[in-house]
C-alpha cells in the first residue's frame, strides 16, 4: 500500500526540503538580534497570501516560501531584546534545540507506559522545582500549556479536596463554593472561576499591591463558609508584585483552606538573591506554578505545576475509561493523571535540557541580571524630570508614567516605535489610568536599551 503522505520516503525532494528547514532554523537561531516584525491587519494579510489548504497541496518548498516571506514576518519576535511588552520570552538556544528534538522524536507525555524516560526527565525538574521552594520529597506534578491550564487544575483539585472533607463530615455542600484572590491577580483566576462555575472573593489591597493575610480577613469577614482556596500571586504580571505569601498561608491554615500560588511569571524570582526574600512563606502552599516559558528561557508553551499532596491531585483528575484501564491501574506516575487535559506533549523536556546543560547556577545569574537591569532604570526614572514610577519593583517589571501625557499620546509613541521595529512597549493601564511598563527577562534586555526608550518619551 502506498503512503500518500511519503512520511518515511527519503526521496530528494523530501531530503532537500528537510534541509531547507534546518537551514531556515540554523539562520533565525543565529540573528543578534532577531527581527522585532508585527502583525498586520487581516485585509492586507490575506491579500498577500494565495490559498494554501488545496486538495492537491502547494508542495513544501512554497509553503516554507510563504512562512519566511509573509507569515513569519508578520507574527512578532518575542524573544527579541527590545521586546518588553506583556511578558516575552526568551529560550535559551538549548532548550530551542531541545524542541526540536522532542517533535522529531514522536513522544507522548501522558502515561509513564508510553513516556516513562521522557516523564523521569520531567519530574527530575519538578522535584527541584518544589525543593527549591521548600516543599517536601513526596511534593510533584505536571508540565501543562501554561498558567491558565496550571490555575484551573491546581483548583479543581483544591475543590475536590475540601468536597471530600465536607462529605467526610457529614456536612452538606455550600451554597456556593468560593475562591478569594487580589485584586491585582491575573485575569486567569477569574476564568477559572466561570469555568468552575465558582464564585470569585477579589480582596482589595494595599497602595503596595500586596495581598496580605489582613486584607483576605477584612475582605471575608466572618463568612468562611464555601471557600474553598485562596490564591495568593507570586508577581503580577503587570507589577511584578508578590503577596505577602507567609501572612497568606497562616490565615489559611487557620480557616483549613487549601492555599496556590499563582507564580507563571515571578516565582523565578526566588531563585535570584536579591528577590528569594520575596518568597518567603512559599514552603507551605498546597500548589504553586511557574511558566518556564516566562522567565526561566524555555519556548513556548510551558507551565509547571506542582502540588504539597499530588495523591489529592491525582483522585480529583485521574479519568476513567475501560480503554484507559491498561493506564490508570498502576502505581507510575502518569502525567495525565494531575492536570486537565489527557493528551499531552513531553513540554518539560526543554527545560530539562537546557538546565542540564547550563546548571542551575546559570540561571540563577540570569534571572538576577534581569533583577539588576530593572533596579538600574528604575532609577533612571527616579532621577528623570519627565517620568515618574507608578511603583517601585520588586522583580522585574518596572510601571511608570510619562508626566502630562493623554492615552493618546502614550498609543502614539507606542506605534511609531513598533512600526519603526525600534522596540514593542505597549501602554497597560493602572486604576483607568495610561502607564508604560518593561518587563524585563531577557538577558540581552540590556539597560542601554531601556535608556533609549526613555529618553525618546521627552519628545
Amino acid at each position: 500500500m502506498s503512503d500518500p503522505l511519503r512520511m518515511h520516503i527519503h526521496d530528494a525532494e523530501t531530503a532537500v526540503l528537510r534541509e531547507r528547514i534546518f537551514e531556515y532554523t540554523r539562520d533565525r537561531m543565529q540573528m543578534d538580534p532577531p527581527p522585532l516584525d508585527k502583525g498586520m491587519p487581516f485585509t492586507e494579510l490575506r491579500a498577500l497570501m494565495p490559498d494554501t489548504i488545496t486538495e492537491k497541496g502547494i508542495g513544501g518548498d512554497t509553503a516554507m516560501t510563504l512562512f519566511g516571506d509573509i507569515l513569519a514576518p508578520a507574527s512578532m519576535s518575542t524573544d527579541n531584546p527590545s521586546m518588553v511588552a506583556f511578558i516575552p520570552v526568551a529560550p535559551t538556544e538549548a532548550s530551542i534545540l531541545f524542541d526540536l528534538v522532542v517533535s522529531a522524536s514522536c513522544l507522548f507525555g501522558g502515561s509513564w507506559l508510553e513516556g516513562a524516560g521522557a516523564i523521569y526527565a520531567e519530574n527530575e525538574v519538578l522535584t527541584f522545582l518544589a525543593k527549591e521552594a521548600g516543599l517536601p520529597e513526596s511534593a510533584g506534578g505536571v508540565f501543562v500549556s501554561g498558567g491558565t491550564n496550571g490555575n484551573l487544575s491546581a483548583l479543581v483539585a483544591a475543590r475536590f479536596d475540601a468536597e471530600r472533607r465536607r462529605t467526610e463530615a457529614g456536612l452538606p455542600r455550600p451554597a456556593r463554593w468560593r475562591v478569594v484572590t487580589s485584586e491585582e491577580a491575573h485575569s486567569s483566576v477569574v476564568q477559572a472561576g466561570r469555568v468552575m462555575d465558582v464564585d470569585v472573593i477579589s480582596v482589595p489591597v494595599a497602595a503596595d499591591g500586596r495581598m496580605t493575610g489582613s486584607d483576605i480577613e477584612n475582605a471575608v469577614g466572618d463568612d468562611w463558609d464555601g471557600i474553598f482556596a485562596i490564591v495568593a500571586t507570586g508577581g503580577t504580571t503587570n507589577f511584578g508584585i508578590v503577596d505577602n505569601i507567609t501572612s497568606v498561608v497562616a490565615t489559611a491554615r487557620t480557616h483549613n483552606v487549601w492555599v496556590h500560588v499563582d507564580g507563571a511569571y515571578g516565582i523565578a524570582g526566588m531563585f535570584a538573591s536579591s528577590t528569594k526574600k520575596y518568597f518567603d512563606g512559599i514552603e507551605g502552599v498546597d500548589s504553586f506554578i511557574v511558566d518556564p516559558h516566562k522567565w526561566l528561557y524555555a519556548p513556548y508553551d510551558s507551565c509547571a505545576l506542582i502540588y504539597r499532596n499530588p495523591a489529592i491531585a491525582r483522585a480529583a483528575h485521574t479519568q476513567h475509561a475501560s480503554y484507559l484501564d491498561v493506564l490508570t491501574d498502576t502505581d507510575e506516575w502518569n502525567p495525565s493523571d494531575f492536570a486537565v487535559h489527557l493528551s499531552r506533549r513531553a513540554r518539560g523536556l526543554p527545560l530539562w535540557f537546557s538546565l542540564a546543560t547550563h546548571g542551575v547556577a546559570a540561571y540563577r545569574e540570569a534571572i538576577e541580571s534581569n533583577n539588576i537591569v530593572a533596579r538600574e532604570i528604575a532609577q533612571v526614572i527616579r532621577d528623570s524630570d519627565h517620568l515618574e514610577l507608578v511603583r517601585d519593583p520588586m522583580l522585574s517589571v518596572v510601571v511608570f508614567r510619562r508626566k502630562g501625557w493623554s492615552s493618546e499620546q502614550y498609543n502614539a509613541w507606542s506605534d511609531a516605535l513598533w512600526q519603526e521595529g525600534t522596540a514593542a512597549c505597549f501602554p497597560s493601564k493602572f486604576k483607568g489610568e495610561s502607564v508604560l511598563r518593561f518587563a524585563i527577562v531577557n538577558p540581552r534586555t540590556t539597560v542601554d536599551i531601556l535608556i533609549n526608550l526613555v529618553e525618546s518619551l521627552k519628545d
